[in-house]
């Protein structure tokens, strides 16, 4: 066996660093992340937010935060799952459910900093690219974009997101290359293509072909639209009454808890200290009771 040099040596190890716990989990791109929290030294304890969107299989999150040594602090939240306090019961995690959750948060955040009269953004959803501009008292709320580990392809939904913050009012840089409808050829972006995708007509025209092509496909696909009366042509509508409902009130709504259930035991309850010398105390009295009930039997039978 002919000799082989050992590439790892003891050296090696005595100086290996172990990387970041969420860069060994791959949850966090540090690279990214050290150029978004980055503050300018003469800003002292400024905070730097960023607009954090992030994407699970049945929700979306869309986040306010800001990095401190501590950890990342949230200054307001918003997700999906809330939307249907407003009117939005299916379909959470599409291009025009993310609009709907980064406008939700634009507004309340806003609110939270009594900004909201000042800063409408844009009312009506046309789907032309949209910033917001400076007053004369207070600058527009500015946080940076932060996707994470997502792949940031035109017409991802988290642009979806960023459009609906920017529509709500918030200042976030960005451009309009990465918006559905931005065509690469012209470098321009098609206004209704995007308005589509904001209102949800990319699902309605899915919905039709379905019904045409595959309708036992269309019964499973769409069951829950199915079950709540929704139809391809009021798909648009429903998503303005879900905008209208957002803007006039985005204060987080407390969810009504159902009384817990008591749950049948098949064990003695644990029993505190006092109460066991309490059950102690009695049993002695019974004991010495019936002791005395017996010794007064006793008497009368020898009389």
């Amino acid at each position: 066996m002919p000799f082989v040099k050992s590439q790892k040596s003891r050296a090696y190890f005595k100086r290996y660093q172990v990387k970041f716990k969420r860069r060994r989990e791959g949850k966090t791109d540090y690279r990214a992340r050290i150029r978004l929290i980055n503050q300018d030294k003469n800003k002292y304890n400024t905070p730097k937010y960023r607009f954090v969107v992030r994407f699970t299989n049945k929700d979306i999150v869309a986040q306010i935060l800001s990095a401190s040594i501590a950890g990342d602090m949230v200054l307001a939240a918003a997700y999906a799952h809330e939307l249907p306090h407003y009117g939005l019961e299916v379909g959470l995690t599409n291009y025009a459910a993310a609009y709907c959750t980064g406008l939700l948060l634009a507004r309340r955040v806003l609110k939270m900093l009594e900004m909201d009269d000042e800063y409408q953004g844009n009312v009506e959803a046309t789907g032309e690219d949209f910033s917001v501009e400076p007053a004369e008292s207070r600058r527009p709320f500015r946080a940076l974009l932060d996707v994470g580990l997502i792949r940031t392809t035109t017409g991802n939904r988290v642009f979806g997101a960023l459009k609906g913050a920017l529509d709500g009012g918030l200042d976030v840089p960005h451009s309009d290359k990465r918006f559905a409808g931005f065509d690469k050829e012209s470098k321009n972006l098609d206004a209704e293509v995007h308005r589509k995708y904001v209102y949800g007509g990319h699902v309605a025209a899915y919905m039709r072909s379905l019904i045409e092509d595959e309708p036992e496909k269309y019964q499973t696909h769409f069951s829950e639209y199915i079950k709540k009366g929704i139809e391809a042509d009021e798909i648009e509508e429903l998503y303005k009454k879900v905008h209208a409902a957002i803007r006039a009130d985005p204060t987080p709504k407390k969810s009504e808890k159902q009384p817990r259930k008591e749950h049948k035991r098949f064990n003695l309850k644990k029993l505190t200290y006092e109460e066991r010398k309490a059950k102690l105390i009695e049993r002695l009295n019974a004991l010495n009771s019936a002791a005395g009930a017996d010794d007064d039997e006793d008497e009368d039978d020898d009389e």
